[in-house]
Order: C-alpha cells, then structure tokens, then sequence
C-alpha cells in the first residue's frame, strides 16, 4: 500500500513546525512534503539585528533539508488548491508548472505587509518582513550616511542621515532602537558627517508597543528616548514623496529613508481558495481543521483559530501562536490516521521579549517584567531556545558584535526594485504566487 501524502504549504513557524512535528510522529508511516518558495525557514525575530550589521542574514535562515529529516521539499510557488480533486498547483523556480496530489493538507501561508491608502506609501516606503528587505535596508542605511558624509548642502545632509520608521510595534519600536544604535556607530567612524543621525517612530497609538503590557512599553519608550530616537505617538504619514514624508500633524521632513512597519495581513492567496474568511484569515474549528474539508487544517497568520482562552475572539497572529499551532496540527492529522486522539488549540501566551540592542531589552516571561541586563538575558535565551537551528553561529555573532568594533560595507545584492512595498515577500507569505 502506498503511504499517505501530507502537502504542508508554507514554512513559517506553523509550517516549518508542523512538519517537524509530524515527520518524529509518523516514522516512514506517511509521506510528508512541505511546499516552500524558499529552501529555509527564516526566523523573522532577529530580522532588526540582521539590519544593524549584529547578526549575518544567513544567520537566521535556517535550511530546510538537513533540519526536517524524513520531510521532502519542493521549492515552488503554489497557485492554485483543487479541493474536490485534492492537489495543490504550484510554479517551480525556472517557471515549470507542476501538482502535488494529497490525503491530508496544511494551509500554512502566512501573512505579508499591511497597507494602508497613504499617497505615495506604496512608491516610496519599504516593508520590513523578509530577509531581501532586511539586508536592503542595511546596505541603505551604510548608503545615506556615506553620501550624507559627502553632500555640501546641510539640507541634503540632514535628509540623507533622517530615518522615518512608520509602526510602534514589536518590530518597529526594534527597528528604530537598534537603527540609532548602528547609525551612532556609523557616525563615529565618520568625523566628516556633521549632523548625528536621527531616527523617528511614528505610530497613530498613544503609546510604542501598544499591544503588549504597558510596563513593557514603558521600558522600551524609556530607552528609545535616552538614545535620542524621535518618538511622535498619535502621528503617522499624511504622505510621501521622493524627498521626504507629510506628517498628519502638518510638519513636512526631509528623508530619504521611509519603513513601513505598520502591521500584517493575511496572505491574499486565501481569498483565493473560495473558503469562508474572517476579515481575510481562513476559518477553522478549534481542532484547526477548515470546515467542510475534514482533510483540510489551516493555521498561523492566516488562520482564523478560535481562541479558548479568551471565549469569541481568534487567536493573534503572532509566531508563539504559529509554532503551536503547527504542532498541534500535526498531531491531529496522527489522531486522523488513528495515532493518539485529537484536542482543540487551546495556548496561553508565556510572555513577551523586546530586543532594543545594546545592552538593553524588555521582557515579561510568564508575567514576570523585566529590564535591562535581565531582560536581555531572557530575550537572548528565548531567541536561542526558538529558533530550530544555527544556534551556535547566532551566539558566536552576539559575541563579535560585543568584543569588537561594528563595520558596516553596502555590498549592494539588493536593489531598491527588488524589494517593493506591494510585493509579496517570500519568506512571510511562504509562498508566492
């Protein structure tokens, strides 16, 4: 008898997770293919450190074969999901199209940048959700202040070492907090850059990291401005130009330099797949399958998983949700094939950690607030517990950033073009269209 076939698509922290997971359980009993349009899962966390020259982009994009033993991946960009006929379409990397046929299926695509109808956003912002837009805004973050260095005009100079961060959140409040740190060393090494580098968070909340507790926000906004970062809460983009953005409070500044880091939505392939939707997340039971498709499970980002703990809400779109919700997964398509018996998603969150570089982070593990030394102590613990791989190269590049002088170089691998706001970027949606 042939094995049966579970197509995972997507390799974020739910899909990456879910094969994992399943591959210990099934033991050679089933066939387990994940369906990626990258060959590594990245882990989205340390993203910010990428961007600061602390961690090497190659860091944390841990590969795929080697780390899911017993799992086959397909490089490819799925398409289209025949849920009569069940088969998944996907595009390979040179263009060829092809079709993987299933008996169980996870739905596990993600989420991409959040956008809002801001004129000008979409030409001249940035995203900051994949390893291509991390390592671009290194290498223009090197860029500015090299020709800030050389522009006569302090007005030039001025716009070209201004940073417009858009988004308080987790990864905005680390973007802006480990950028005024890497654009102060910059600074340093260059005593013909006259004006210190400055950096601005904006975000329409009354306060940074509004979604978390607020001693945590205290904590980071704190730091945020004893480094000296431009804090404007209650403010965010009328609009953008080539030369700068529009604030909705009327003041125009000068930048060259606009990251959008507004928030996430689910992956625009799920309207695709003619399922019911919940403000674009696919709908699930709390066993995370989708209903009429007792083959079919959904989670992460893009599911709309009903949250137990918190009775008439679905659970947040957040990786301590997407990890546990793949491996649950996976042991409810076991409890399928009559391993072990199926239970509903049910998670309480353990807490939060904020990484602001330096010495410093914000931290609350299992409700307990913490900060500074302590803080980054758990943050960088946690970060090494979760990530699924190189471990050893992440501490080893904590370390070098610590003991030694931080150097900075524009290799110039990513374009500007290469990284548009609008686009989908691979390593969030897990797969593109």
């Amino acid at each position: 008898m042939t094995k049966p076939r579970v197509v995972i698509v997507g390799a974020g922290f739910a899909g990456y997770h879910a094969a994992k997971t399943l591959s210990r359980i099934a033991r050679d009993r089933a066939e387990i293919v994940v369906l990626n349009s990258t060959d590594y899962f990245l882990y989205l966390p340390l993203l910010p450190e990428v961007a600061a020259g602390v961690v090497e982009p190659k860091r944390i994009a841990v590969p795929l074969t080697g780390t899911l033993k017993g799992v086959r991946v397909v490089v490819g960009e799925a398409d289209h999901v025949d849920l009569q006929n069940r088969w998944v379409g996907f595009t390979q990397a040179e263009g060829e199209k092809n079709r993987l046929a299933y008996d169980r299926l996870v739905l596990a695509v993600g989420s991409v940048n959040k956008l809002l109808p801001i004129p000008g956003v979409t030409e001249y912002a940035h995203g900051f959700r994949g390893l291509p837009e991390a390592v671009y805004l290194h290498d223009h973050i090197v860029r500015q202040l090299e020709l800030a260095e050389q522009a006569e005009d302090p007005a030039e100079q001025r716009a070209r070492s201004t940073f417009v961060v858009v988004g308080a959140g987790y990864t905005g409040t680390e973007v802006a907090a480990h950028g005024q740190l890497f654009t102060d060393a910059l600074h340093a090494q260059r005593p013909r850059l006259t004006v210190r580098p400055r950096w601005m968070l904006l975000d329409v909340a009354s306060r940074v990291l509004p979604e978390l507790d607020k001693r945590m926000s205290d904590t980071s906004h704190k730091v945020l401005n004893r480094r000296g970062v431009d804090v404007r809460l209650g403010t965010s983009v009328a609009e953008a130009t080539c030369d700068g953005v529009k604030l909705t409070d009327g003041e125009y500044v000068p930048t060259c330099t606009l990251v959008w880091c507004v928030g996430v939505r689910p992956d625009p392939f799920v309207n695709e797949l003619g399922l019911r939707t919940d403000r674009g997340r696919l709908v699930t039971d709390e066993f995370l399958n989708v209903p009429g498709y007792p083959e079919v499970y959904a989670c992460g980002d893009a599911a709309a998983v009903p949250d137990l703990v918190n009775p008439g809400k679905v659970c947040g779109m957040t990786a301590q949700h997407a990890q546990r919700q793949g491996k649950r997964a996976a042991y409810n398509i076991a409890a399928s094939y009559g391993f072990g018996r199926r239970k509903p998603y049910k998670h309480h969150d353990l807490g939060w950690v904020v990484d602001l570089g330096g010495k410093d982070a914000a931290a609350n593990p299992l409700q307990v607030n913490l900060a500074g030394l302590p803080a980054k102590a758990v943050t960088r613990a946690y970060h090494l517990m979760a990530m699924p791989g190189n471990r050893t190269r992440v501490s080893a590049d904590w370390a070098l950033d610590a003991a030694l002088t931080r150097s900075a170089v524009q290799l110039g691998l990513v374009p500007a073009n290469a990284v548009p706001l609008e686009s989908t970027s691979p390593e969030v949606a897990t797969r593109a269209r």
